[in-house]
């Protein structure tokens, strides 16, 4: 059967099943306390009525954006998908659990989000760094899919981080701070999968001393009399009052079931709801410039309109508030019609060419949530990688979003600030080539445009590129090209082969051209072959992204 014609079908199956008696399988998830302000405009909660969106100039013009992922989860510096990774028995998640904690029947992610007090963060401090180092937008994560929201949470009313952990307000805070720094603020939302994302937490060891124990996953209201969290019920935060989904004790079947499909147990309608006025509230509260979803297409697509919901009021806010769309949403997946909906997000990857619609990529330094491995073992991503990497994406008609992982304390380790400390250093000098660009006719040329990697599913094909001297990126601005030549060459000389006097690409005359770093003009050649530059006798600090301005 053709994908596309089983996944609306899925869609309609599951419409009718969460709509059912399956919302009684929530339980408090029934108990909603009314429903948050969506509201009306030109936009309505379509895919075609969404395809009439237009990308703001800001954000073309943006290129660069920092992005603090950072939550409960980082707090055990273990890194990516603790809260699932710490119920799957012989993971190394779960046996650094053990040691560090005690055994997930005792002592479960609740009690991790207890040991969260962010007692070290200053949002003013690190965005303050971000802008310094050339962000024009700044992220922070709303929630994970832990499940805790990270906002005044009117409908996770229990379990949300002015409740519980820190006690603290950290979209308030993070707001606050792109603010008073002249940012536009985004938030990614990636609660929608906590349904079937925790099933984990339902399990219990095969093996050992606890064999048949059942983890904290199962608990309720009434086994907290006594304990910290008494009166709190953990099946608001962990949404495990369902039956598991088909395979779901194979710890990869997730995967396949991020759509909502392949066997996963369909979430309830209450349950849907209740996200949707969580992030309703969200952006009504805390007026978010951009939404980044973790979700194919949008959250709950195909098998509810609830994200189609979300985002139509989100560009209906920002017409109102603005007089204009400036708002952005990302979505992962998209085909060639929802990419003129939303912005197009690929994780830790890079399109192949220039594309017609602006896209994003989305990565970083290490791993998604803090992990002290990487740090002990000095494996960032160098800035070099860093720069290439933005230089490549923004000549492809691209945003470039780095998460830079915050420890559970709320700092950045020394590393990382030496990292940031090196991007500023390029960026002061060099971002006239990013900023307010466009893709010239092609992205480049050199080696590295053979054989690209190709994008597997939702991205993660970056860092496969080796650059050499010979790799040259182009972004133009009015009548002024930008050539990067992605590595210092040894002898000093550059061919830019499509800047010939044959190339129809370029066939005007070459009046200068300026090496960028400095402002020190170069000499040059054009000749039939393409155009020759001579580099100057000593590289820069910055031997990488090396680039020329040429008029």
């Amino acid at each position: 059967m053709n994908r596309r014609l089983l996944i609306k079908q899925m869609g309609m199956v599951f419409s009718a099943l969460a709509a059912s008696d399956l919302s009684k399988a929530g339980g408090f998830f029934n108990d909603l306390s009314g429903n948050e302000k969506i509201l009306t405009g030109p936009f309505k909660p379509t895919w075609q009525s969404l395809q009439g969106y237009k990308v703001p100039d800001w954000y073309r013009n943006a290129k660069f954006g920092i992005w603090a992922h950072w939550g409960p989860q980082c707090q055990p510096e273990a890194g990516d998908w603790y809260a699932r990774g710490m119920y799957e028995e012989g993971s190394h998640q779960y046996k650094y659990h053990l040691q560090k904690y005690g055994h997930p029947s005792k002592f479960g992610f609740k009690d991790v989000i207890n040991e969260w007090k962010a007692d070290q963060w200053n949002p003013e401090e690190l965005v303050a760094l971000y802008k310094n180092a050339g962000a024009k937008y700044f992220f922070a994560m709303a929630n994970h899919h832990d499940n805790l929201d990270l906002y005044d949470s009117k409908y996770q009313q229990s379990w949300n981080a002015l409740k519980v952990g820190p006690k603290k307000d950290i979209i308030g805070g993070w707001a606050k701070a792109a603010k008073n720094n002249s940012l536009p603020f985004g938030c990614s939302i990636h609660a929608a999968h906590a349904w079937r994302w925790f099933e984990t937490a339902q399990r219990h060891d095969k093996n050992g001393d606890f064999a048949g124990i059942p983890y904290d996953g199962n608990l309720t209201r009434k086994d907290g009399k006594g304990k910290w969290w008494e009166g709190l019920d953990p099946q608001e935060l962990y949404a495990q009052n369902h039956p598991l989904s088909k395979d779901s004790w194979n710890n990869g079947s997730i995967h396949g079931q991020w759509h909502w499909g392949e066997g996963v147990y369909p979430p309830s309608k209450a349950y849907m709801e209740k996200f949707v006025n969580r992030t309703i509230q969200l952006i009504n509260k805390y007026e978010p410039d951009l939404l980044y979803f973790d979700d194919s297409q949008l959250p709950f697509w195909p098998i509810s309109d609830a994200g189609l919901r979300i985002a139509a009021h989100h560009y209906n806010k920002s017409l109102k508030k603005y007089g204009e769309l400036r708002a952005v949403v990302n979505g992962k997946i998209l085909d060639e019609n929802q990419r003129r909906a939303l912005v197009w997000d690929i994780e830790r990857g890079q399109a192949n060419d220039i594309l017609p619609d602006v896209w994003q990529t989305d990565t970083c330094l290490g791993n998604w949530h803090y992990d002290r491995s990487v740090f002990d073992r000095k494996a960032y991503k160098t800035p070099e990688m860093v720069v290439q990497t933005l230089v490549d994406v923004v000549s492809k008609n691209g945003n470039y979003l780095l998460n830079v992982p915050v420890r559970g304390d709320g700092s950045i380790d020394e590393l990382e600030r030496k990292i940031v400390g090196e991007i500023t250093g390029w960026m002061k000098l060099n971002s006239e080539s990013i900023y307010d660009t466009r893709p010239w006719n092609i992205y480049g040329e050199g080696p590295s445009t053979q054989n690209q990697a190709k994008l597997n599913g939702q991205g993660f094909n970056e860092g496969k590129i080796k650059f050499s001297a010979a790799d040259i990126r182009f972004t133009q601005k009015g009548q002024t090209l930008y050539a990067t030549i992605m590595k210092w060459p040894e002898d000093r000389t550059v061919l830019i082969k499509n800047l010939g006097s044959m190339s129809p690409l370029y066939p005007q005359k070459v009046n200068q051209v300026t090496w960028l770093d400095s402002g020190v003009s170069l000499e040059f050649e054009k000749q039939q072959d393409g155009l020759w530059v001579k580099f100057p006798e000593r590289p820069p600090q910055f031997a990488y992204a090396n680039v020329l301005k040429i008029v």
